[in-house]
């Protein structure tokens, strides 16, 4: 298989996938660009660094928790799918449900799931609120301040462990984080993704997870 510049450089950091995970990983340049043309999931001046600015950074996650097999995983407000589709490929025996309050946003997810085969996804059009399943945890990517969805998703969170970190939220987030961390001081813990990728984008990245 030809390796794209973009698997490359997911390959750089995740040197042991299987030629399946390849393949899907490389399968996405195409089908992202093909459903953006028709439903805006990435700033159209960002499709180009896709594999950079939304799959590697959706694998930070993985630089703080490998995720047990079996783990059921609840990806807050996915829009096209991130982190939950790069984590599912990552994460075979994971299941990860990707809910989103937009529909056709939470569609192309789904149907770029299929396409590659991912069978341990299933989707969602609904707010938060609405969910009524449990998690290990729940992951998203700065969809709102972080007390408010604690505050949301608490009900969501399963009281079993079976990972190395305990249950809770993991969130993705960039810049001053102080203030919004603050509320949750005893629970929270950063982690700057610069320390894993070397690439400019991630000085400010950080992975910020919450016991719960």
């Amino acid at each position: 298989m030809e390796q794209s510049a973009g698997l490359q450089q997911i390959l750089h950091y995740f040197p042991q996938l299987s030629e399946v995970q390849q393949q899907q990983f490389a399968e996405l340049d195409a089908l992202y660009r093909d459903w953006n043309a028709k439903i805006n999931v990435i700033s159209r001046k960002d499709i180009d660094n896709l594999y950079e600015h939304h799959i590697l950074h959706s694998l930070g996650i993985a630089q703080v928790i490998r995720f047990t097999p079996g783990s059921r995983i609840m990806d807050l407000g996915t829009g096209g799918g991130f982190p939950g589709i790069p984590l599912a490929i990552l994460f075979p025996e994971v299941h990860f449900h990707l809910v989103d309050s937009i529909g056709k946003k939470v569609r192309v997810a789904g149907e770029i799931a299929q396409a590659i085969g991912l069978k341990n996804v299933t989707t969602a059009h609904e707010r938060a609120e609405e969910e009524k399943g449990k998690f290990d945890f729940v992951v998203s990517r700065a969809v709102m301040p972080l007390a408010d969805l604690v505050k949301i998703i608490r009900k969501n969170i399963a009281s079993k462990q079976q990972n190395a970190l305990p249950n809770g939220l993991i969130c993705l987030k960039g810049g001053e984080l102080e203030r919004e961390t603050n509320p949750l001081k005893s629970r929270t813990h950063l982690t700057n993704l610069s320390d894993y990728f070397k690439e400019p984008f991630f000085e400010t990245k950080k992975v910020v997870y919450v016991t719960l």
